[in-house]
């Protein structure tokens, strides 16, 4: 399998080094067909390189492959990407028009930012946390993957087969961040080995990778499927089980004595241009860490204000800590039970449907539901499973049943708006059903857009009859605090040498939130460096750019119109976004 891929891979730089050969002959084809070409060509290399993403966007060409996180193959991965991005510089980008245009500027401007963070010798050496790694992705794999017939089966085998191997890779790849210093901090990443304890399990009915062999479809014959089972339990006792063994063991003994002490990206080698250039990609901007920290202070003062007119709404009498303290341990405000948290979620999502077409022109088709996240993955947040539309898969919002006094019922509203609808599911669903764009447009992530998009889509339950309990308004402003304090607390620990307990009471005392939530938040923040800092980043640019709109259109303005201007083009870097609705709004004018 592997072997095939290097391959392929040798072809395909064959095939681009030839062409350049004869410019004779590419004089003849134009700048849209170049450009399409591209654009075509590099989303077929990442459904190769990246199989299990194919499977996630229902591509199952590849559902028996893992991806070489080999040395070799990490190489070249990077050498492609500088390559495409020296072809799509010499591309003439003023003779496209149109969605062409838009497309190779979007791949430009990714590109760039990518090649700039793997320009950074040993950005790639970290790839196990409390939020990333095998023990947590690949369950969310299984779930993607079709089964509804004996191949589909047996591709799975065949990629559990390979497991061992990537996993072996994966160690290798911490083991080199020992040596070269590119570790991550123990403090953020103690609770790793406790996260791979499901997949030690021999039993097929509690091992995540065991899932698929609990109820083989009755399509298949009696003969083969238990044949099928049979394989499958062998793989998970022979494969599964000692691979994730070995890998919890490394962490145990190895990584977890050999991690570093100091919490921000600065103390890594390179440090520092290692974090500028996160920054630039997660938010699509060119904001300094101290730019962007100046900037979470002014919003979470302005926040704050709002959190103490709130409190007051409710009729609490007493200090805010107070109110915090009465919040945490009132029980009228938590379930007891998992299926209540999931029904109260059912009810928020008929209330958000039955509000949609208010908001917007056009919806997706594609329907998304509402299910209990895994057991392993602990108090991690809840959060939003893509759908495929390709693949026949709704999306999911997928709660968090595990830890229900971590879950108060004041937080729901906004968690599934952003998670959900408005937020995550109506975003990412629209972009897969735009025929306009190319593929990789359908399914481009971008932090600043589609976390900025879904944070935004929180601030829209007041107009979609949301919030009316001040307990509901206070939990959407304490949301809304969380985010603006990522601006302060990640440039804080990565820039400027905030230790983690500073940053923990930094985030409780404005937030509110427990304790025990902000320690999973700010280590997430370290282990994640700049991710956080897009989605408020990417919200205060959507808000700016209603208000222009607003301001330009009048009386003319449509809000519905407005929001599918800001989503029929899917994720876009926010300067690409504000040139697209800069146009949406002169097209408005002429239209009259």
């Amino acid at each position: 399998m592997i072997s095939r891929a290097i391959v392929r891979a040798a072809r395909v730089g064959l095939i681009v080094s030839i062409a350049g050969c004869f410019a004779p002959a590419m004089a003849q084809t134009t700048a849209a067909e170049e450009a399409n070409a591209i654009f075509a060509e590099y989303w077929q290399r990442v459904a190769e390189e990246f199989p299990e993403y194919s499977t996630f966007r229902g591509d199952d060409r590849y559902n028996d492959r893992l991806t070489d996180l080999s040395p070799e193959a990490i190489a070249r991965r990077r050498d492609y990407a500088q390559d495409l991005l020296a072809r799509v510089r010499r591309v003439d980008a003023d003779r496209l028009t149109g969605q062409t245009r838009i497309s190779l500027d979007v791949l430009r401007a990714t590109l760039e930012r990518r090649v700039r963070v793997q320009s950074v010798e040993g950005s790639e050496l970290m790839p196990v946390s409390p939020m990333t790694g095998p023990q947590l992705e690949f369950s969310l794999l299984v779930k993607s993957t079709r089964f509804q017939n004996a191949d589909d089966y047996r591709k799975y085998l065949r990629r559990l087969a390979t497991l061992p191997q990537q996993l072996k890779q994966i160690e290798a790849l911490l083991r080199r961040g020992l040596a070269t210093g590119w570790v991550l901090p123990a403090e953020a990443i103690r609770n790793v080995p406790a996260q791979i304890d499901a997949w030690l399990s021999p039993d097929v009915n509690v091992n995540p990778a065991g899932r698929p062999f609990v109820d083989v479809t009755a399509a298949i014959l009696p003969v083969t499927r238990n044949q099928l089972v049979a394989d499958g339990k062998r793989a998970i006792v022979e494969d599964v089980v000692p691979a994730f063994r070995s890998l919890k063991t490394f962490f145990e003994t190895t990584y977890l004595p050999g991690a570093r002490k100091q919490l921000g990206a600065s103390g890594l080698p390179d440090g520092a241009a290692y974090y500028d250039a996160l920054i630039a990609e997660q938010t699509t901007t060119a904001m300094s860490a101290a730019d962007i920290h100046a900037l979470g202070l002014r919003e979470v003062a302005r926040i704050d204000a709002a959190i103490v007119d709130a409190i007051a709404k409710t009729g609490f009498r007493g200090t805010r800590d107070e109110f915090y303290r009465f919040i945490h341990e009132s029980p009228q405000f938590y379930y007891t039970r998992a299926e209540e948290l999931l029904t109260g979620y059912r009810d928020i999502a008929k209330r958000a449907d039955a509000e949609l077409p208010r908001l917007f022109a056009q919806l997706p088709r594609l329907p998304y539901g509402i299910r209990a996240m895994e057991a392993f993955e602990g108090d991690n947040a809840d959060h939003y499973t893509q759908g495929s539309e390709q693949g026949a898969r709704a999306g999911f919002f997928e709660a968090n049943t595990n830890n229900l006094r971590a879950r108060p019922k004041y937080e729901m509203e906004n968690v599934f708006l952003h998670e959900a609808v408005p937020g995550h599911h109506l975003q990412t669903a629209r972009a897969q059903e735009l025929a306009a764009l190319p593929e990789f447009r359908k399914h481009m992530f971008i932090v600043a857009y589609v976390e900025g998009w879904a944070l935004y889509a929180e601030s829209l339950g007041d107009e979609m009859g949301f919030y009316r309990d001040p307990y509901s308004k206070f939990g959407q402003l304490a949301g809304e605090m969380v985010r603006a304090c990522r601006l302060v607390i990640d440039t804080g620990i990565h820039a400027m040498g905030w230790e983690r307990q500073r940053a923990i009471d930094y985030l409780v005392d404005h937030s509110g939130i427990t304790r025990e939530f902000a320690t999973a938040e700010v280590d997430r923040y370290i282990v994640l460096p700049g991710q956080a800092l897009g989605y408020k980043l990417g919200e205060l640019r959507i808000k700016a750019l209603r208000a222009k709109a607003a301001t330009a259109l009048g009386d003319r303005f449509d809000l519905r119109r407005f929001h599918n201007a800001l989503i029929d083009d899917g994720a876009l870097p926010l300067d690409v976004l504000e040139h697209r609705i800069d146009a949406w709004i002169a097209a408005e004018k002429a239209r009259g």
